[in-house]
């Protein structure tokens, strides 16, 4: 009886949110503020991620409203200081510079290395990405799209953040309401089949 009660959702609600969750991009992110209570929601979620010794590795910073053409301007000078002229024309910097304004907001993912505990730092980065699964979830729990970006530009601009010696940058994690009737996602996940060998 007891294992009842602690059933939030049923395993068929629990799968419809795990295999509904999809990288949204911020193109296609409606012009619409999200909630700060959802926000909330969302990073608390991402502290219920399992961590080895309980370090809880993670640390956030949410870049919303006036932040976020500051990074669009990082964006577009980062490249174009990078990159040939042929693989950054105009209308590729134009888009990089207001892209990350179509967001509600962007949560700058940092992996906090404990500095006592002798912890691999893969058992830190795991459970960063941990954190980040939930948040993704919990996303499309609240029919809100979202997604992970890895990019060197938003390493880089994290370094402008206040970042400590044992903290290190894993991306950015945008979101963002969108059209989820018109929305259109054409990749497959292979069966297991292909990825699973059973063994008796």
């Amino acid at each position: 009886m007891m294992m009842k009660e602690r059933v939030a959702v049923s395993p068929q609600m629990l799968t419809k949110i795990i295999r509904g969750r999809r990288s949204v991009y911020a193109d296609d992110y409606l012009d619409q503020p999200i909630e700060e209570e959802i926000i909330r929601e969302v990073l608390i979620n991402a502290t219920w991620a399992p961590t080895y010794k309980m370090t809880q590795p993670w640390r956030f910073i949410v870049l919303q409203d006036e932040q976020r053409q500051p990074f669009g301007d990082f964006i577009a000078d980062y490249y174009r200081e990078r990159l040939p002229a042929a693989q950054w024309p105009p209308q590729r910097e134009e888009r990089a510079r207001n892209y990350p304004s179509k967001a509600a907001c962007m949560i700058v993912i940092i992996m906090q290395r404990h500095e006592k505990l002798e912890i691999s730092e893969w058992e830190e980065m795991a459970a960063v990405c941990c954190a980040v699964q939930n948040m993704a979830l919990t996303c499309e729990a609240y029919q809100i799209g979202g997604y992970w970006d890895t990019s060197a530009a938003c390493i880089a601009y994290a370094q402008q953040l206040g970042l400590q010696a044992h903290e290190r940058c894993l991306g950015f994690f945008y979101m963002g309401y969108y059209d989820r009737a018109a929305y259109q996602c054409a990749k497959r996940r292979k069966g297991i089949d292909q990825k699973v060998e059973w063994r008796y």
